[in-house]
């Protein structure tokens, strides 16, 4: 049907349905009232069928099961928990949590708070600040946390075994691997021979000739039993398979036959044929007839003697077991043994799953850590030089080193230019020599640096460490966050002040004679270090880059630039960014003046485990080696740049002032007559009183004391308005107050040390000129912007009453030029004690401000937490523990709701910037670590968890602002943390955590939580459309918080959340809501006591009834066990009672029933939860895992429900050709490729008013049994089935041993929709499922097994069974080759030629669209792997032996419950003689683990277990029908065939032991049975071209052999020798087939030597009906579907003839009479004649009947009723059976005229058996055929054959032609 046709119909049909039900568009939430069940139930089914896309309101929403109340059952059934074995896996374990106070380590030997810090601080921001970092981690323990993630996160990690073992299959066994097939077959002391004979050509068809004479190598070789063979191979290699054996044991006699050729002889044969073999001398014919006659005449029963005395192999002991498995003890004792060697290595299967083994990340959260000093990219700098050109020896006497001729000091800075900043503070070296630095006197002026302090040999310390060690840094350790290439350090080069700096800087320019120049320069040094050492003046600087690139990598190989002399109008920072900017551009820098030397530097990165290292703050890191000489490593304060990205909250103690002066402007002033070489003094004062002392808390330079009162900054010569570059920086008092204040004084310095002036004016270094100050807070906050102050010439007493703003009138103030703002100075402060940010510090004063005022206002406090949103975002993560600290303590005491809501808006604030900045991290650690709730007393009456609860609430409401509240959702994690630490800080510091759970918390809170739930969900599953990733976030945090309230607070009030919260969700959602709830299920089933909280202990009976059972356990019989009161499906109290499982198993349930994304969502959830508590180490024991099976055996009932999805038997995405080892092609040609077309006309007329839409939509209801069921497309019924895409996948179900499992009387609501899909499920989906199957299966204990068994339906057990089979389908080992393949992901077309080139040639139109459909076929399945692995040949070798380990243990695992069924089941199983559905099925899965690889381990034990089955159901073999023994037979003889000789000699056993079995089973007479269906098997095997008839099938049969002449217990009887005579034909058989193998790849000769076998068979129906079932399957293969339809007809009367035969048919009047007595009048009876009608027909004529069909029938006439008619089971049913298949080929073969004639034979039986729904079928089908006849006849669109039968006459080869549409066959 067209696209828009389709439209339209559902166009149309959808308006039908909006007028017409009314009912179906009212919201299928909403549940019916007042209706019975029924109704509801009808209603329910109404709304579900119609598939429309509103599905929220059409699919009815699951019963709501109200959970039970778990803390009252704990109380009530107190006794039955405490006397259960296992009860810890009842219980919650005592102290399940706890808090915990861990010391806070930081990084230094002593802690960076002062010690008296905390008495002076008196403001509440910089006390609460040193509370932050003083104060320990608090956190809350969960003694079991580590159990309640993912299974990847269990704490034992999921074992992965160290070595799986490495199985042996044969598929995996090489094709062309060559087995020494002398050594294979032969044994030793026989006669042997071998040589090269002509080999004539037997083919009866053509008389044989000179020509063909083949010449070939002949080898005779003794086989083990006795017997010999003679194998002829194209060349001498003999090791190889041979083209051919002659089996000697069917030859007559040997004589000589010169016709044809010389020297030639032939052998006769038993079955009247010959071989003719020609030597190339008569010598060597005489050899060889001579030889061969001797074999045959000397006597076997001799020959046989020798072999028994001799060496046998190990079949003696095998001859024993097998007659001492006499008794059923004995046979236990067997189960008991064979269980223990299957339980020897067995690993769990969990272990095996990909997904286990796969490295998965994802689920598992970060760690979190404590808050830590966290670094940039930290640089260490090594200073080791600084040497000039200019350089000579400074000591008086001249000896000693040469050095430079005067001290340089070096500070080194680092300067990032892409943002123009200094982002490091100054480091300061001095690198002079001893002997230079000598040069310098001592400080002695009251001005200089520190002057007058230090007592000169007395070494004062800092933190313990020797200040003298400290004195002269070399080493800095620099850190720098943001790296990137245009970072430079930059060296600034000073010298003692002496002069102007190009005066000076001259002689370093120079590269003439130095001698002279430097003793000049010498003298002049001494001089100015003499008189002005303790001043310095800009001198050179140099600079390097630090980075490669911008992820940090050190520039190593660069050096220091030139050094340049410095400009003395380009001091500042700004110049300097100038400077650097051209600096790599070499045309600006030649242009400035060098100064010849060089800076040694170096950089490197800094080792982590870097020892004697002190922070900026002069406090030693930890590991320290503190001793004289040790190199001390001074770390560099960082200038972090003021953004929240490169923040971090601040945790220790730190308070530095850096003060920059930048500029005096004294060019205009008058006050004073000198003021040239200007030089600033700087000071920290505490006081303006006269009296008062600066603070000795400047950080000094190298070579003075560490911390000094006063420093100076660098002068400039000759100048009115110097610029300034230096940086001075203070330790400030942890309080400040508004006294304290920087105090600078100015001086002119004389620099000329002119002789003739006077004495005591030419001692005069300094003189003042001028004072300025600067007060450092204002508004409370420390000033940190660039100052302009005046400037005073004096400095009286209170000078800092005048400040800015106050009028300079100061009485004693004399200002310089007019109070003009003068100089300009700077300052920095990195504090973690005092904020810059105006909002922060205004919120903490205000809380300080009201702790003392009774009674708050609310509304200036909302003014103030308002405030807190522009707070600065940086500002916000240094002080975050602070700030968030007060937030809390601001909740709890708030008495206003608005003050909550509003300090909870704040928080929402700040959570959020943390996230959009990427810093979450940090507040992870603070609701780890750092909250804490105030401490608990009586009189607390606000909780945290209480207020924030409230508080949520009111923000989440519907009227609130929107984007808050989104905000709230997206990062409510932090919320849910925070409420879940105060619950559990309140309970156990209120010692609550004693009482029972429902006492806990309050009423209100109970209630406040329960509102704020029902509150999100409208969010979660409403609102996720307008943004996703808040309710993703928001229902992960809730199901989170959920989690955890199990650990604290009444679970069954937990339940009723999770309960609500499932409620808010209905079947049909979108994907993201199916998301959601699984992914809120997954969170919530991780909890770490998910076990107790189902409480898997039996509810039910009551005390008594339970005593009384357990007194009297009816434990004799396997039917009547104690019931275990056990659920196998999802009942409603199964569901109360295990609540958890039982929602989640609903939920899994219901989610197989939506789209795939969907299923495979709800099916990982549900795998990995049962992986989890497979490796949990708490419940490692097996009575443990049993346990915790019960909570999953509903999954039985699930499966069964979706059986048919689950049905698929195809695996691999690559057909894999069996043909070399173990299978026979799998049925897909048949069931899938050639479907019968629908009744177009009348699928919709008739279905339309019921199922249309659930055919259309891939589902169809369980209840309309009417409709075509999609799934359940019988074999004897496959037209109208190509609806299904994918029914050849599934195993072979027929109508007559399985009721469909969706017509089951057990409605589907339980899983809230009444509607079952039918669409296949995928692989992944199926596997996962069958893992949790067989894990279930496997850890279940048998009892529980039982009771299933026992309360199960027939059909349920059949579904069972299907699931059992399917798993062994679904695991099944592919072989390396395949996995491999699947991983190259080869691409389709080399599939396809590789397909093509073993595919015939399709002649037809059939056939090509055969190719065509195969083709499609593939397409979908050819990458289902591909994408899954990498290709290298270790990951082939790891998925195989994986995949073989899993084969393996699902194999042993099936094998398990199976011999425990049949041990219990075995009555029902021999019902009807064995041969009764359940028998059938349970055969079926023994055969299926032949039918698929299995390794070599898991054989043994198959075989075992088979040997055990046919010990324990002799009659399912051996009576009746003889189907099962002959699929058995086929399957053991293919095994027979083996590449693997263990397997070889296992298969022979158990075929002997089934031979002998049915020799027992007859009294000893004969094995009939077997005989044939051996022989029958082996035919088939031929005819399936599977290369049967080697060398190893050979050995198999010896063994057979071996093991009947050697078996003591049958002796003498009549048994050998029927072994010897049954083998022998068996050699007859494949020496007739022979020729079959070299044909294999040419159809027609195939065929044609499979109808001449056929042909001789003619007198044993069951042979020749085996060799045309073959024909039919290769014709089917290559598209020939006429051919295979007249093959089908050739059987079906093959069969009719033997009934005829036999007498079937002869029907008597009584019985019809029994049959139709209710219906038909007695009068027909009388008169015979309903009894003439069913005598007519076939019933009379055989064969005959069939001459309608094809005139060749005739051929079945020939059968004769010799042995072949025993024990040969052809009756009605099989009849019936063939004659449909006959009508189905004819269908796909077009021949509908023909289908009629079928019928007419097909429905006088159906109405005989008054089966009206086969007659509406068959009369059905017959309207169909019809129809398409007349239809072909009017389109002539139908192309038949016409065929030529080819044969050869004579030896001229005359070729002779007969044309004939009809003859078919030949």
């Amino acid at each position: 049907m067209g696209c828009t046709t389709s439209v339209v119909v559902f166009d149309g049909l959808r308006t039908v349905l909006q007028r017409n039900c009314g009912y179906i568009c009212k919201s299928g939430a909403a549940e019916p009232v007042g209706q019975n069940e029924a109704e509801q139930a009808a209603c329910s089914r109404r709304e579900s069928r119609v598939p429309w896309p509103t599905p929220r309101v059409l699919k009815v929403k699951p019963k709501v099961i109200e959970p039970l109340d778990y803390e009252s059952v704990l109380v009530q059934r107190k006794t039955q928990i405490l006397s259960d074995v296992l009860r810890d896996m009842l219980q919650f374990p005592l102290e399940d949590f706890q808090i915990a106070t861990q010391r806070r380590q930081g990084r230094t030997l002593y802690p960076t708070v002062p010690e008296n810090a905390v008495k002076e601080a008196q403001s509440l921001f910089v006390q609460e600040c040193i509370k932050t970092y003083n104060s320990d981690w608090h956190v809350v323990n969960y003694k079991y946390e580590d159990y309640s993630g993912d299974f990847r996160q269990l704490p034992n990690k999921v074992s992965r075994p160290d070595k799986l073992a490495v199985h042996v299959f044969e598929v995996d066994e090489d094709v062309d691997k060559d087995e020494d097939t002398a050594s294979l077959g032969s044994q030793k002391g026989g006669i042997t021979k071998h040589g090269w004979l002509y080999k004539g050509n037997m083919n009866s068809a053509i008389s044989v000739t000179m020509r063909s004479f083949k010449r070939r190598y002949f080898h005779l070789t003794q086989l083990g039993d006795g017997s010999y063979n003679l194998n002829f191979y194209k060349d001498e290699k003999i090791s190889k398979e041979p083209k051919g054996t002659i089996f000697l044991d069917s030859c007559m006699g040997v004589v000589q036959n010169n016709k044809v050729r010389r020297f030639a002889f032939e052998l006769k044969m038993q079955d009247k044929s010959t071989y003719l073999l020609a030597a190339d001398s008569e010598g060597e014919m005489e050899d060889w007839t001579s030889t061969l006659n001797k074999i045959l005449h000397s006597s076997f029963e001799i020959a046989m003697q020798e072999k028994r005395n001799g060496d046998i192999h190990d079949d003696d002991e095998l001859g024993k077991a097998d007659g001492s498995l006499g008794s059923m003890d004995s046979f236990q004792s067997a189960r008991d043994i064979e269980s223990k060697m299957r339980n020897e290595t067995r690993l769990k299967l969990f272990t095996l799953d990909p997904d286990t083994q796969k490295l998965d990340f994802s689920g598992i959260e970060p760690d979190i850590k404590q808050f830590e000093e966290k670094f940039g990219k930290r640089i260490l700098v090594n200073c080791n030089d600084l040497a000039f050109n200019l350089q000579s020896c400074v000591a008086e006497n001249e000896e000693g080193p040469t050095t430079n001729v005067e001290p340089f000091y070096v500070t080194l800075s680092l300067f990032d230019i892409q943002n123009s900043r200094k982002i490091s503070s100054d480091f300061y070296v001095d690198l002079n020599h001893p002997s230079v630095r000598q040069l310098v006197p001592n400080p002695s002026s009251p001005y200089m640096n520190g002057g007058g302090d230090a007592l000169p040999g007395v070494q004062r310390g800092v933190h313990g460490l020797p200040e003298g060690a400290m004195q002269y840094p070399r080493q800095g350790v620099f850190s720098v966050t943001c790296p990137h290439p245009d970072i430079f350090l930059v060296a600034r080069i000073e010298k003692v002040l002496q002069g102007g700096i190009t005066h000076c800087a001259e002689p370093y320019m120079k590269s003439s004679d130095s001698t002279k120049v430097a003793q000049k320069v010498l003298k002049n040094a001494k001089l100015a270090c003499s008189r002005l050492g303790q001043y310095r003046m800009p001198f050179a600087w140099a600079a390097r880059t630090l980075f490669k690139d911008a992820s940090g990598t050190l520039d190593k190989s660069a050096r220091f630039s030139a050094i340049y002399r410095q400009d003395s109008n380009k001091l500042s920072n700004d110049d300097m960014f100038k400077l650097l900017a051209d600096f790599r551009k070499p045309e600006k820098m030649a242009k400035l003046p060098v100064i010849l030397g060089n800076l040694d530097v170096t950089i490197d990165n800094v080792a982590p485990d870097l020892t004697s290292c002190v922070t900026s703050s002069y406090i030693p890191v930890k590991t320290f080696a503190s001793s004289e000489k040790t190199n001390i490593f001074f770390e560099v304060e960082e200038f972090v740049p003021c953004i929240a990205k490169c923040s971090q909250p601040f945790t220790i103690y730190n308070n530095h002032l850096y003060v920059y002066p930048r500029h005096l402007k004294y060019d205009s002033q008058k006050s004073f007559t000198k003021a040239r070489n200007i030089a600033v003094c700087i000071e920290f004062k505490d006081s303006d009183e006269e009296e008062a002392v600066s603070l000795k808390c400047i950080y000094g330079r190298p070579g003075g004391p560490l911390f000094t009162k006063n420093a100076f900054a660098a002068v400039l010569h000759h100048q009115h308005s110097p610029e300034f570059y230096d940086e001075f920086k203070m330790e400030l008092p942890t309080q400040l107050n508004e006294k304290h204040h920087l105090l600078f004084t100015f001086f002119h310095v004389s620099c000329d040390s002119n002789s003739k002036a006077s004495t005591k004016k030419r001692d005069v270094v300094e003189t003042q000129v001028g004072y300025a100050w600067l007060p450092l807070l204002k508004d409370g906050r420390v000033i940190m912007n660039e100052s302009h102050v005046p400037v005073a010439a004096n400095l009286p007493a209170g000078y800092l009453s005048c400040q800015e703003g106050v009028s300079k009138q100061h009485p004693e103030i004399k200002w310089v030029d007019g109070g003009k703002p003068l100089f300009k100075v700077s300052t920095h402060l990195v504090s973690t004690v005092y904020t810059q940010d105006q909002h922060l510090h205004n919120f903490f004063a205000h809380c300080q401000s009201t702790e003392s005022v009774a009674q708050v206002a609310a509304g200036e406090l909302v003014k103030y937490l308002k405030s807190l949103h522009a707070m600065e975002s940086h500002v916000m993560v240094k002080f975050l523990p602070t700030t968030l600290n007060q937030l809390f303590r601001v909740l709890t005491s708030a008495t206003h709701e608005e003050v909550a809501v509003n300090v909870t808006r704040v928080m929402i604030h700040i959570v959020a910037q943390c996230h959009e900045e990427g810093l979450e991290h940090y507040l992870r650690s603070y609701v780890k670590y750092v909250f804490k709730t105030e401490p608990y007393t009586a009189t607390t009456t606000r909780t945290v968890h209480e207020e924030l609860a409230k508080a949520m609430t009111a923000i989440l409401k519907p009227s609130t602002d929107f984007l808050t509240s989104n905000k709230l959702l997206k990062y409510s994690w932090y919320f849910f943390e925070a409420l879940v630490k105060s619950m559990a800080q309140y309970l156990i510091e209120s010692s609550k955590v004693k009482l029972s759970r429902n006492q806990r918390f309050s009423v209100g809170f109970h209630h406040t939580v329960e509102t704020l739930v029902n509150m999100m969900m409208p969010h979660i599953t409403q609102k996720y459309k307008d943004n996703l990733d808040a309710a993703r976030n928001a229902n992960h945090s809730l199901a989170v918080f959920i989690k955890r309230c199990f650990t604290l607070m009444d679970r069954g009030f937990v339940f009723k959340q999770i309960n609500n919260y499932i409620n808010c969700f209905v079947p049909g959602d979108p994907k993201t809501l199916f998301e959601f709830k699984f992914e809120f299920l997954r969170v919530v089933c991780n909890h770490e006591h998910y076990i107790p909280l189902n409480l898997p202990m039996p509810f039910g009976k009551g005390r008594i009834q339970r005593f009384q059972a357990l007194l009297s356990p009816n434990m004799e019989s396997y039917n009547n066990p104690v019931d275990l009161q056990l659920d196998y499906s999802l009942t409603d109290d199964f569901c109360k009672n295990h609540f958890l499982v039982g929602l989640l198993l609903r939920e899994v349930g219901g989610a197989l029933q939506e789209f795939r994304e969907i299923r495979q969502i709800s099916i990982h959830v549900l795998k990995n939860l049962m992986v989890k508590h497979t490796f949990d180490e708490r419940y490692t024991s097996k009575s443990q895992q049993a346990r915790l099976a019960t909570l999953y055996l509903p999954l039985f009932g699930l499966l069964q429900e979706n059986v048919n999805r689950l049905n698929v038997k195809e695996v691999s995405p690559f057909i894999i050709n069996h043909s070399n080892n173990n299978g026979r092609d799998d049925p897909l040609l048949g069931n899938s490729m050639m479907m019968t077309p629908p009744r177009s006309s009348t699928l919709l007329d008739n279905s339309l008013h019921k199922d249309v839409f659930g055919v259309i939509s891939g589902t169809a209801s369980p209840h309309a049994s009417s409709t075509p069921n999609v799934n359940s497309v019988r074999h004897a019924d496959s037209r109208g089935s190509l609806i299904s895409t994918d029914s050849g996948n599934s195993l072979h179900e027929k109508s007559n041993d399985k009721t469909n499992s969706l017509d089951k009387n057990q409605p589907a609501s339980a899983l809230g929709s009444s509607l079952l899909r039918c669409d296949k499920l995928d692989q992944a989906e199926i596997k996962s499922l069958l893992m949790c199957f067989l894990h279930v299966l496997k850890s279940m204990s048998e009892d529980a097994l039982f009771t299933y068994w026992n309360k199960a339906s027939s059909a349920e057990l059949m579904d069972f069974f299907t699931l059992v089979e399917v798993c062994l389908h679904q695991f099944r080992y592919i072989g390396k080759r395949s996995i491999a393949r699947n991983q190259e992901g080869v691409g389709l077309v080399a599939a396809h030629e590789r397909k093509s080139q073993t595919l015939p040639v399709s002649r037809n139109r059939a056939g090509m669209m055969h190719a065509r459909l195969q083709q499609l076929s593939s397409l979908d399945n050819s990458y289902t792997f591909n994408h899954t692995y990498s290709h290298s040949d270790a990951d082939v070798v790891n998925q195989s032996v994986l995949e073989a380990n899993i084969a393996t243990e699902v194999c042993l695992t099936v094998l398990d419950t199976l011999s425990i069924f049949i041990m219990g089941f075995k009555t029902q199983l021999c019902s009807d003689h064995g041969h009764n559905p359940l028998m059938k099925k349970v055969f079926q899965v023994h055969l299926c683990f032949l039918q698929i690889n299995q390794s070599e381990t898991a054989l043994k034990q198959v075989f075992t277990s088979l040997r055990t089955f046919i010990y324990k159901f002799p009659c399912t073999f051996f009576e009746g029908r003889a189907d099962m023994c002959a699929s058995f037979c086929y399957e053991i003889l293919k095994c027979c065939n083996s590449k693997l000789s263990s397997i070889r000699s296992d298969a022979a056993h158990l075929l002997y032991f089934l031979m002998k079995s049915n020799f027992d089973y007859t009294g000893r007479k004969s094995f009939v049975r077997t005989h044939l269906q051996v022989v029958i098997a082996v035919s088939q095997l031929i005819a399936d071209v599977i290369g049967i008839g080697g060398t190893r099938f050979q050995q198999s049969l010896s063994i057979i052999n071996n093991c009947a002449n050697s078996d003591k217990t049958i002796k003498n009887t009549a048994f050998p020798s029927d072994v010897k005579d049954l083998t022998k034909r068996i050699r007859t058989v494949l020496m007739a087939t022979a020729q079959m193998k070299e044909h294999e790849r040419d159809p027609e000769m195939l065929v044609d030597l499979q109808y001449s076998l056929a042909k001789s068979y003619a007198s044993t129906p069951e042979l020749r009906k085996t060799w045309l079932d073959s024909m039919a399957r290769i014709h089917v293969k290559n598209g020939d579907l006429s051919e295979a339809a007249m093959c089908y007809v050739h059987v079906a009367a093959l069969v009719a003839e033997y009934l005829r035969r036999k007498g079937a048919f002869s029907v008597s009047s009584r019985d019809v009479a029994d049959d139709c007595h209710s219906m038909v009048p007695l009068s027909l009876f009388k008169t015979g004649e309903l009894h003439k009608g069913f005598m007519n027909g076939m019933f009379k004529q055989g064969c005959s009947a069939f001459r309608v069909v094809t005139p060749n029938i005739d051929e079945e006439v020939s059968m004769m009723e010799d042995v072949g008619m025993q024990d040969v089971h052809f009756n009605e049913d099989v009849l019936m059976e063939l004659l449909e298949e006959c009508a189905d080929g004819l269908w796909k073969a077009e021949r509908y005229e023909l289908i009629s004639d079928v019928y007419k034979l097909i429905i006088p039986i159906y109405e005989k058996r008054r089966d009206f729904e086969k007659l509406a079928h068959l009369y059905d089908t017959l309207h169909r055929a019809y129809s398409k006849v007349t239809e072909v006849m009017h389109t002539g669109k139908r192309l038949l054959g016409t065929y030529f039968r080819v044969a050869f006459f004579g030896q001229a080869a005359q070729y002779q032609f007969t044309d004939s549409e009809a003859e078919v066959n030949e």
